[in-house]
Formats: C-alpha cells, sequence, structure tokens
C-alpha cells in the first residue's frame, strides 16, 4: 500500500516550488508522482499538422520526488507524515490497512 496515492492533495517541502499545494495526477513505479501545477517546464514543441498538434512553447508537469511533499492534513492546515495502521481481520478473513496521518492518528481517507 502506498503512503500517497492518486487524488490526494500535497504541499511540496523542497525545492523551487517549495509551500505550494497541488494534487497528485498520477504515482509512478519508482516512487515519483506528478502533480497538478507543480515543477511546471517549458517545452518546445515542433507542430505536427497530421496529429493536429499547434508549435510552440508549452508548459509541462514534470515528475517529483515522493520524498519531497508531504499530504495535506485539512484538519491542521499543513502537511503531514502518513503512515499505515492494520486493524484487525474484517468478514473476508483478511487484516484491513489504513492510512494514518502521524501526528494526530486519524485516517486520511475522510
Amino acid at each position: 500500500m502506498n503512503k500517497i496515492r492518486k487524488g490526494d492533495e500535497v504541499i511540496v517541502t523542497t525545492g523551487r516550488d517549495k509551500g505550494r499545494r497541488g494534487t497528485v495526477l498520477r504515482v509512478f513505479e519508482d516512487g515519483r508522482l506528478l502533480i497538478e501545477g507543480i515543477n511546471v517546464s517549458k517545452k518546445h514543441q515542433k507542430a505536427n499538422p497530421n496529429q493536429g498538434v499547434q508549435g510552440g512553447i508549452v508548459d509541462k508537469e514534470m515528475p517529483i520526488a515522493g520524498s519531497n511533499v508531504l499530504v495535506f492534513n485539512p484538519k491542521t492546515k499543513k502537511g503531514d507524515r502518513v503512515g499505515i495502521k492494520v486493524s484487525d481481520k474484517g468478514k473476508d478473513g483478511k487484516a484491513k490497512r489504513v492510512r494514518i496521518f502521524k501526528s494526530s492518528g486519524e485516517t486520511v481517507d475522510i
């Protein structure tokens, strides 16, 4: 179970976008994250009329390392570390795993 998932709101802790908030669009297998509006770079794109792509300079969101972000805690209005709590077995006999905030112990998935 990943501690940061697609759709989570995160705060950047290091780099040029430090302090900015955004929503996770994609989680890569190597631990990098694609976050909406964060780590935006300029790409010089060549026109391709066959695909309907217009040329010029376009903004492109680039991945950022997962270690450089914290999940946003709406109650404290700050970034918070996330842990995993394993509860007792449910109906199907499997242990249930829940993401929690380290500071308060509340569940992340509200």
